[in-house]
């Protein structure tokens, strides 16, 4: 388990799954305790593979709302390293410019050091074939809806990072949207921050062009709840920035919607 040391908080539910062995076989050892049930490793509620294999049956999971509960920065920092890697590869081309982002925003969160590990983990999983609905539906029933929107904002975050989001991985980030419970009115309100648009601010905001000022007014008061960074404060400092990115976007769409309407 020493591989996986690196990652700054505790890994939880994400160490069984197809994630955990997606990231077993990134790091070589690990993968065979994860196929073989040795080794004695804890996964997601505390008990061990080897209790698991005494016991002889599947494990007593706990209702969602108390799993999500315990999603960590590890869990989050490992379903985004995996979809990173399905965005970056939808076109069919890993630009440069993609692979610098995906290392800039490591670094900004977790610093040089842990970056440079992440970023290697990163391109052993882009070597790999991953189970993309398999691995959506893991994170959809374990993590919570403001960490998932904070993925998704990174998923675009990355596509954009040459300049344009191609139709691929445009189609690819719904489809991974739809796999993880993301609402088609979320999906678009996060699409519109990265594209230019005359109605991505409506768009930002979850509103029609037809809204009226209090709507408008409203759509502000429960975006800037449901963006604010303090939803995703569970995951610790490193991932807020990702959020304040998003908040910043719904007070810039709603002040150019003040300024067009003269309120």
């Amino acid at each position: 388990m020493s591989g996986l040391k690196w990652i700054g908080a505790t890994i939880g539910w994400s160490f069984g799954g197809p994630i955990g062995a997606i990231i077993g076989l990134a790091l070589g050892g690990l993968g065979d305790a994860l196929a073989s049930g040795k080794g004695g490793f804890t996964i997601g509620d505390g008990t061990s593979n080897d209790e698991r294999s005494q016991q002889g049956r599947r494990p007593n999971y706990r209702t969602q709302q108390q799993r999500r509960a315990q999603t960590t920065s590890g869990d989050f920092e490992v379903s985004l390293l995996i979809l990173a890697t399905v965005v970056i590869k939808a076109d069919g081309v890993q630009d440069q410019r993609e692979l610098d982002f995906v290392r800039k925003q490591f670094v900004g969160m977790y610093g040089k050091d842990r970056a440079n590990k992440a970023f290697e983990l990163f391109k052993k999983v882009s070597q790999q074939t991953v189970p993309l609905r398999q691995v959506c539906m893991q994170i959809q029933q374990m993590m919570d809806h403001s960490s998932r929107l904070q993925l998704m904002h990174f998923l675009f975050g990355i596509a954009k990072a040459d300049g344009m989001v191609t139709d691929d991985e445009e189609r690819q980030i719904f489809t991974i949207a739809g796999y993880l419970g993301v609402s088609s009115r979320d999906y678009n309100s996060i699409k519109a921050m990265f594209y230019n648009s005359s109605d991505n601010a409506y768009e930002i905001l979850e509103i029609t062009k037809s809204a009226t000022t209090s709507e408008i007014k409203k759509a502000y008061r429960n975006m800037a709840k449901k963006y604010h960074p303090d939803k995703v404060e569970h995951l610790g400092e490193e991932h807020k920035k990702g959020a304040e990115d998003k908040f910043k976007q719904v007070q810039k769409a709603y002040e150019q919607l003040q300024q067009e309407r003269g309120f």
